[in-house]
């Protein structure tokens, strides 16, 4: 992805991993296969190995700087949580993407996290002499209050899914608020005049977009909103992931019958590069148009 500029706003990635990944068929259970090759053959042939039979699927932190902060939505899977394969890949490409970027732990100001699932959380702390820290010392994490409270819950239960899963929340959530960096917010949460939350329930408890204005200018971080281009083309297909299928649909319905033709850019998290785009109707179905130019 090239620099993305949103008026004062300027947006870059670190991918922490792209490539292949998995099958429709194993991604959307209401997968139909002939309505699903007819969509991947007339889709960019990067979305999409063909040979395989497997959607490409991106791991990566959007990096956002306005004239005050520097700030990271969404921090991939990290380091030293344990996960088994296929998520156990070398996590040194992050690292060397947030030096790339001449960027340090100590100079992020804020971390955004869509969701607390364990691929947008993981790099919210790091083992030090067998305790799991905060990364980014000198920042303060936004949760939503009621995304932190559903898995802290999840896990207290012993019943944890996606999100607590391994103990994710335990790992990566709870050291945040125990060392007093996180901000437990509202679906109104505002930050400056540049920042806002968009809540879209269904894909997590109370999972939100990263909604980013600029000198009349909008883009959108859309976290698990959509997982592939294919959810812009059939958005009744929801994924294995989502806690609430039914009602992971419904919302993006909604959300792309919202942006669509009206320039609004979109990040979404899991879209290989360049990643950015924006939303055309096409009947009952919508359109995604990827965009390579670095200027909104």
């Amino acid at each position: 992805m090239k620099e993305l500029r949103v008026g004062d706003v300027t947006i870059t990635n670190i991918v922490e991993r792209d490539g292949a990944w998995r099958a429709p068929a194993a991604m959307f259970p209401d997968y139909d296969a002939a309505v699903g090759q007819r969509h991947l053959q007339e889709l960019p042939a990067f979305v999409y190995d063909k040979v395989r039979d497997l959607l490409v699927i991106t791991y990566q932190t959007f990096v956002v700087r306005t004239p005050k902060h520097t700030i990271l939505i969404d921090t991939c899977t990290g380091e030293h949580k344990g996960f088994p394969a296929p998520y156990d890949y070398s996590k040194q490409p992050w690292l060397d993407g947030l030096q790339a970027h001449g960027l340090t732990f100590e100079e992020i100001d804020y971390v955004f996290c869509t969701h607390l699932h364990f691929d947008h959380t993981g790099w919210n702390t790091r083992l030090i002499d067998g305790r799991w820290v905060p990364t980014f010392p000198n920042a303060k994490y936004i949760f939503h209050r009621r995304e932190y409270e559903a898995w802290e819950a999840e896990a207290e239960k012993g019943q944890e899914r996606l999100g607590a899963e391994g103990g994710v929340w335990r790992m990566n959530c709870e050291p945040i608020v125990a060392a007093g960096q996180a901000l437990l917010v509202e679906d109104d949460f505002q930050l400056d005049d540049t920042i806002t939350l968009l809540p879209t329930p269904g894909h997590s408890f109370h999972h939100c977009c990263v909604e980013i204005n600029s000198k009349g200018q909008r883009v959108i971080v859309t976290g698990d909103l959509m997982h592939h281009i294919l959810q812009v083309r059939e958005p009744g297909w929801s994924t294995i992931f989502d806690v609430d299928p039914p009602k992971a649909a419904e919302t993006r319905l909604r959300f792309l019958s919202s942006v669509a033709d009206t320039g609004t850019l979109l990040l979404p998290i899991h879209f290989p590069s360049p990643t950015v785009g924006c939303v055309e109707a096409d009947g009952d179905r919508f359109h995604y148009r990827f965009i390579k130019c670095g200027c909104a």
